[in-house]
Parts: C-alpha cells; sequence; structure tokens
C-alpha cells in the first residue's frame, strides 16, 4: 500500500504496473481558447506525466501539458478527452470513492462542511455532483436535507442508490428541474469539467432564489502549492482527470461572473492544498 498522494488521511494501492499501450494515445480535443474567458492568447507553462495516476490507461498520453491564458491568467489543460476515452477513464473507480468508503471517518470531515453550509440554508434538497464515496449526502441527510447524488460513473449510481441515497447517472446540465435544490455541491468537481462556466450556469439555474453553492478544488495560488512545487511533489499537474488549475482570486471573479456571491472561505480537509468556498445565488 502506497500513500494516496492527494488526500490528507486515505491510501489505496496502485495496483499492477500498466502494460505498454498496444496503439497510439488518442489526442485530447485542444482547447481553442481560454476556456473561462475565451481569449485567444495562450502561452505552454509546463508539462507533466500522468501514468503514475491510479486511474491511468494507456488511451491517454503519458505528457499532458498545462497552459495559461495571457488576459485572466488562468492555468488549464491543452485539451479535453474524447468521450470514448472518458468513458474508459471512467470505467474504473478509486476505492477511495466508492460509497461506503471511509464512512466514519468521512462523516466528520463532511459534518464540518454541512454545518458551515446550514448557516446560510437549513433545509430542502441537497444536490450532490460526483458524489464520490456518498459522504457528503449522508451526512447532509442528518442534518434534514434531502439527498441526491449525481455521477457519471453508472457502477457508482448504482452502489449508492444501494445505500437508500437518491442517485443518477446524468451530467448536472441535462437536470430540468430549475429552482428546486436549496445546495448544490461540486466537491472536487468543477476543475474536472472542460467548461467549468456550464456547470456553474447549471448550478445557477437549479438552484431556488436563496440556494447556496459548495466549491472545493486545489489552490493553485497559495504557499501550501509553492512549497510542493518548490520539492517536485505536487501531485496536482499530473492528475489525469483535472482539466483546470484555479487559483482563489480567479474563482471569485468566475462565480460573481456566473451569478454568485462568496460568503465563505475555508481551508479544505478532505485533499491536500484545496480551499472551500461557499457562494449564494445572488441574482
Amino acid at each position: 500500500m502506497v500513500n494516496n498522494p492527494y488526500s490528507t488521511n486515505v491510501s489505496f494501492g496502485y495496483g499492477a504496473v500498466q502494460p505498454k499501450a498496444e496503439v497510439a494515445p488518442k489526442p485530447r480535443i485542444a482547447f481553442e481558447a481560454c476556456p473561462l474567458c475565451q481569449a485567444g492568447k495562450m502561452a505552454t507553462l509546463r508539462t507533466a506525466d500522468c501514468s503514475k495516476h491510479p486511474l491511468y490507461r494507456p488511451v491517454v498520453a503519458r505528457l499532458m501539458t498545462w497552459m495559461q491564458c495571457g488576459d485572466c491568467g488562468h492555468v488549464f489543460t491543452d485539451g479535453y478527452f474524447l468521450p470514448e476515452v472518458m468513458s474508459e477513464i471512467f470505467s474504473r473507480t478509486n476505492p477511495n470513492q466508492q460509497p461506503g468508503a471511509g464512512f466514519e471517518q468521512q462523516r466528520m470531515i463532511s459534518a464540518h462542511i454541512v454545518e458551515r453550509v446550514a448557516r446560510y440554508v437549513a433545509d430542502g434538497r441537497w444536490l450532490d455532483v460526483g458524489f464520490g464515496n456518498g459522504s457528503l449526502l449522508f451526512t447532509a441527510e442528518e442534518w434534514g436535507f434531502a439527498p441526491l447524488g449525481l455521477d457519471l460513473r453508472p457502477a457508482t449510481v448504482e452502489a449508492l442508490q444501494r445505500l437508500g441515497i437518491e442517485a443518477r447517472c446524468a451530467d448536472l446540465a441535462t437536470l430540468d428541474e430549475p429552482g428546486q435544490f436549496s445546495v448544490i455541491s461540486l466537491a472536487d468537481v468543477l476543475e474536472h469539467m472542460p467548461f467549468p462556466c456550464d456547470g456553474l450556469a447549471a448550478a445557477h439555474r437549479l438552484l431556488r432564489a436563496d440556494g447556496v453553492l459548495f466549491v472545493s478544488m486545489p489552490n493553485y495560488d497559495c504557499a501550501a502549492w509553492r512549497l510542493l512545487d518548490a520539492g517536485n511533489a505536487n501531485p496536482y499537474w499530473g492528475e489525469l482527470e483535472h482539466f483546470h488549475n484555479f487559483s482563489r482570486q480567479r474563482l471569485y471573479s468566475l462565480l460573481a461572473e456566473q451569478g454568485f456571491e462568496v460568503v465563505h472561505y475555508s481551508v479544505s480537509e478532505r485533499y491536500r492544498v484545496c480551499m472551500e468556498i461557499i457562494a449564494r445565488r445572488a441574482a
């Protein structure tokens, strides 16, 4: 067993060495402009090897390239995956992301999140996108929220359903329930979306007028990130499923652009070097 490089307290095995690819990896769909501000001025920031990621498959190139927008400063990969590549990656799940995994330990971490969110909205439907082990939904239910999980991995959805929580295998943008949710959580999810603006627009549409959004993700612009970089030990550059690295400043401006008002900031207990934001639907 080796330590999960992303988590503060969870470990899992990487498994056997991946076999050599029998066919050439499929190229990414290139971003023609910054996926946040649509500016066309981009520069290569760095490259990284993603082949040590636990979900790596040879259908993906080992080397990933990170770009930086010359206008808004956002950092993102040079492209995103074809649907068939995403399907290949989603065919497996990290053990610590399976519903029910580490439930007692994760319950305490999730309780801190739900307690903070409940200061701004006390009840209603809680939609968790990319729910992973389901801990946030289990805990939100204890507070009296009606939980609903959304994920793109069919096996994960079925596993959560077996544990008694409503779950659907669908993309956030496809939900047609405007104004029906009091809380939407994107816990370490927004950086997985090729076009985060679409995800935030959907969340804004689905939230009720006084609803709140919970967002967590790695913080690209903090001392902890820079210390990991200095020691050549930053796992997020080689994070296979990530297309973005957000700074707090860029995330705040994006949320404002999409109709949200930030009301709370905290350091995440879920994963290393991560931040957590609570934002109210503002318009």
